[in-house]
């Protein structure tokens, strides 16, 4: 039995026929897809490696069954730069170092950006760092990652208002 899909990936259309209901979006991405900047950490939900927007929202995509989302959205960090030009949070996330090995990176970024569209991070260090408690970093790096969402989210909303950054 196979199962035929259609997803938006990047603001690509892609349809696709998977022969095992038991694909998650991770291993359809990595695997089929060849995107590979979404990181298959713990494979189970704990890392955050594998963040991903889905119409709009974050999710680990590591627990997400392709299946299940027929029809959706999804942004992957292959997505994010336009051309050269690259996002803000990537920006932010080279200015204030917060990266070290580069492993957590796109799954950082990524939930940096939900997190902005979502209006949760605001300007208050410790509330981005409740926020992005699901993403891990083993080398550390989360004073750098909490100051590259914090200015992150000032350019951002500076940029919605018209205001120069």
């Amino acid at each position: 039995m196979t199962f035929a899909i259609s997803l938006t990936i990047n603001r690509t259309q892609h349809d696709i026929v998977l022969d095992d209901p038991r694909v998650t979006l991770l291993d359809l991405l990595r695997e089929r897809l060849y995107l590979t900047g979404t990181k298959k950490g713990c494979d189970r939900g704990q890392c955050g490696a594998c963040t991903i927007l889905v119409d709009g929202r974050r999710i680990n995509s590591c627990l997400a069954l392709a299946v299940s989302h027929d029809g959706a959205d999804l942004l992957t960090i292959e997505g994010v730069a336009e051309g050269d030009t690259l996002h803000p949070v990537q920006r932010a996330f080279i200015a204030h170092d917060g990266f070290q090995c580069g492993f957590c990176t796109p799954g950082q970024i990524m939930s940096a950006i939900g997190l902005i569209r979502e209006a949760q991070a605001g300007d208050d260090p410790e509330r981005i760092r409740e926020n992005m408690s699901g993403n891990l970093c083993r080398c550390g790096a989360y004073l750098g990652i909490t100051e590259a969402v914090c200015a992150a989210q000032r350019e951002m909303a500076a940029a919605d208002a018209g205001e120069p950054a």
